[in-house]
């Protein structure tokens, strides 16, 4: 008797775990979904490090992060893919735009807020962000502490 190539493991695969019938399960997910996406992130940072310190502080905190941009074009690009409840936004970014403006595109195109979370909040800054409602303002250095109590904070609030 021969034993099976690995060419051919595609025939022995194991059954699937998933029940037969799984016509309830859409609407099970969709509920999940729906919960996911109140607590779902889009973090828009270039920093790689500050953007993976980020992401695990919102993850252990219970939150689901989205994605990661590093461009204002990824993050509406990610946006209108993810469907965030927010973004956590740094003013400077790779490319050509700042996060003002990808805030400015996310606001006006999907209704997103953001917290901006950026060493650059000066008044001029801030002026320009005003008219995208944003929902709060992290100075560069944070503590993840604070980050995730912001992102808290801000997804409470009322639409």
């Amino acid at each position: 008797m021969t034993q099976p190539s690995m060419s051919d493991s595609h025939e022995l695969a194991a059954p699937t775990d998933r029940p037969p019938d799984d016509k309830v399960a859409p609407a099970a997910d969709e509920a999940n979904d729906r919960v996911d996406q109140s607590r779902a992130v889009l973090i828009v940072e270039d920093d790689f490090l500050i953007a993976m310190q980020a992401e695990a502080a919102l993850l252990d905190a219970g939150f689901r992060v989205t994605g990661i941009a590093t461009t204002a074009e990824e993050a509406l690009t990610m946006a209108r893919e993810q469907k965030p409840a927010l973004a956590i936004m740094d003013i400077r970014l790779a490319g050509r735009r700042d996060g003002v403006e990808a805030a400015g595109d996310l606001f006006r195109e999907l209704g997103l807020r953001c917290v901006f979370a950026t060493a650059h909040d000066d008044f001029l800054t801030r002026t320009r962000a005003e008219p995208f409602a944003p929902l709060g303002w992290l100075s560069k250095p944070y503590t993840m502490a604070s980050l995730t109590s912001v992102v808290r904070a801000s997804l409470a609030r009322p639409a």
